[in-house]
């Protein structure tokens, strides 16, 4: 699932085990609770979180397999993720994805949901797959591409080639922030960021609100925000 260590104002919360990572409810919730408890910690405001993970991959995205048993569950995994994105977006603190492995179509956007992306260039790749797996790309994951790939050509070639985003890659479309040539590497330059930014100063919760601002057209499609910050009935439906 998930676990979380505390090293002095860092938290680095890992997706443990070897497996796929994939978003099911259970390891959706598990990251949204330990999201919470980030959040209710004293020192939150004056933190980092790095999020990364064990093994080959990063997250290969929604459990399709575990969706096909039950039409509903590709909803409800939908809406856990929805909620999981809008808590780091809120999360009153810097956030850094130490993409160690592939991150596919929804580990993808769990990715790029951070401010920060180091990624590892010996192997794995950034991959929004629902074009070559036939599956349409919710309203909200859009958004959040938008926001996040400056480039017309670089969303292009993300979501209408389903190109395979290596880490070098990555930085030149302006997706990926450095690479690194390995899983340790990346990891260790995610701990000398934070621990960079956490110099710098800043109160993390000023530091949410001007992330909730410019972050306002995902947190429409999220929370249900309209573009004033007043709540609005959400009716978003995912095929993913």
């Amino acid at each position: 699932m998930c676990s979380l260590e505390k090293r002095g104002r860092l938290f680095i919360l890992k997706l443990t085990g070897d497996g796929e990572h994939r978003l099911n409810p259970t390891l959706l919730d598990s990251l949204r609770s330990t999201i919470n408890q980030i959040r209710s910690d004293q020192s939150s405001s004056q933190s980092v979180l790095i999020t990364t993970s064990d093994g080959k991959f990063f997250s290969n995205g929604y459990d399709l397999a575990l969706a096909e048993t039950n039409p509903s569950l590709s909803v409800l995994m939908d809406s856990k993720l929805r909620s999981l994105v809008a808590d780091l977006i809120s999360l009153p603190m810097p956030t850094i994805a130490a993409v160690t492995g592939h991150a596919s179509a929804a580990g993808c956007i769990l990715a790029m949901s951070h401010d920060y992306v180091l990624m590892r260039r010996d192997r794995g790749f950034l991959y929004m797959s629902e074009l070559d797996i036939e599956l349409k790309v919710p309203a909200w994951f859009m958004a959040l591409i938008r926001v996040k790939i400056g480039s017309p050509a670089a969303r292009r070639d993300v979501m209408l080639t389903a190109a395979k985003v290596t880490a070098e890659m990555g930085v030149e479309m302006g997706i990926v922030d450095s690479a690194y040539d390995s899983a340790v590497e990346t990891v260790e330059a995610a701990v000398r960021l934070g621990e960079e930014i956490i110099r710098r100063g800043g109160d993390g919760h000023v530091y949410g609100k001007m992330r909730e601002t410019l972050l306002r057209e995902v947190l429409v499609h999220t929370i249900g925000e309209d573009e004033s910050g007043s709540s609005v009935v959400r009716n978003t439906r995912s095929k993913l």
